[in-house]
């Protein structure tokens, strides 16, 4: 087995700069990051909301990040393009994946699926002009799998830079399971280079789902690596035999990055205890790198307070041992 490319999905309200830049000097196995989508890039230059840290190449490295955008506009859409192109930035993605109901009732997100003309024509518009790799992030469908046969050959049309398949439908948010089977069979159809994403928690489960998609050796993580941030590491030890590190060496390095990532949202934050939002976000999977994970979030999702937050943090560690997930 080849050494697999590995990305890590965007997370609304978790996966944005400060989480990337302190995830990345912590752990290692992630080859390209996406942000958080954008939306709403109004103005024909400079939109207000590509101005900020979170796209400023400053604080990012462009050579592995995406941004990505939730658009039906193709007009938008190339506005997006033009101004990631000129920060310096070599693809967009377009999310059509996104299942939730305030975004997918729009025919926006894994919504735009059960209508290919309204595809068909974006991507149309899209590829008259854009001068940069564009790749797309979908579902099998919004209400059925079969909803994706009909945007396959759209797809097929176009010179997509990458598809990343999340292979549920958006009436399934996240529950059931991921049909990797369904994603496999899809293979000889598709031109685009496939990205699998869904359910990779575990070495064993990443095994099982590579050898069930054969040739695809591209993988996006998501919420197994917010809960097990060493999930990219230890996959690509499996694949070329590096040394674990010890259960006391990584409870000190988790210990380090929640840490981190509490001290940089408390600078970007102005010591507000708004970050206990977007911490407490972070637990909510991180919880599951521990034993008694019910436990640990009863304390946690309570906290008002950044002492309070702290001292539980402290507490955690002290108390709570580390679950080696294989």
């Amino acid at each position: 087995m080849s050494e697999p490319l590995l990305s890590i999905g965007p997370f609304q309200g978790i996966t944005d700069a400060p989480f990337r830049n302190v995830f990345k000097r912590h752990f290692g196995g992630i080859d390209k990051y996406y942000t958080p989508f954008f939306t709403g890039i109004h103005k024909e230059e400079h939109a207000k909301n590509l101005q900020g840290e979170e796209i400023d190449p400053r604080f990012n490295d462009v050579e592995t990040l995406t941004p990505q955008i939730l658009s039906t506009d193709a007009e938008e859409i190339l506005r997006f393009a033009k101004q990631c192109q000129q920060l310096g930035y070599k693809e967009i993605n377009l999310n059509m994946g996104c299942p939730f109901p305030r975004v997918a009732n729009k025919k926006r997100g894994c919504g735009l699926l059960p209508y290919p003309d309204k595809v068909e024509a974006m991507l149309d518009r899209v590829f008259e002009e854009i001068d940069i790799k564009f790749s797309v992030k979908c579902r099998l469908g919004y209400f059925s799998p079969e909803e994706i046969d009909a945007i396959i050959p759209i797809f097929n049309k176009f010179p997509l830079s990458e598809l990343i398949i999340h292979p549920r439908i958006g009436k399934q948010l996240y529950k059931g399971e991921a049909d990797v089977e369904r994603f496999a069979a899809l293979i000889p159809y598709i031109n685009a280079p496939l990205v699998y994403n869904g359910d990779i928690v575990s070495v064993e489960s990443f095994v099982r789902t590579c050898n069930a998609v054969q040739p695809v050796n591209s993988f996006m993580l998501g919420r197994g690596l917010l809960a097990n941030p060493f999930l990219a590491e230890d996959i690509k030890s499996s694949v070329i035999a590096r040394p674990r590190n010890d259960a006391k060496r990584q409870t000190e390095r988790l210990h380090n990055y929640v840490l981190d990532l509490y001290e940089d949202r408390l600078r970007h934050a102005g010591g507000s205890p708004k970050v206990l939002g977007r911490m407490k976000e972070l637990w909510s999977y991180l919880m599951y790198s521990f034993d008694e994970p019910q436990d640990i979030w009863r304390k946690i999702k309570k906290i008002n307070a950044l002492k309070d937050y702290e001292e539980t943090v402290e507490t955690v560690f002290q108390s709570h041992a580390l679950r080696i997930i294989t």
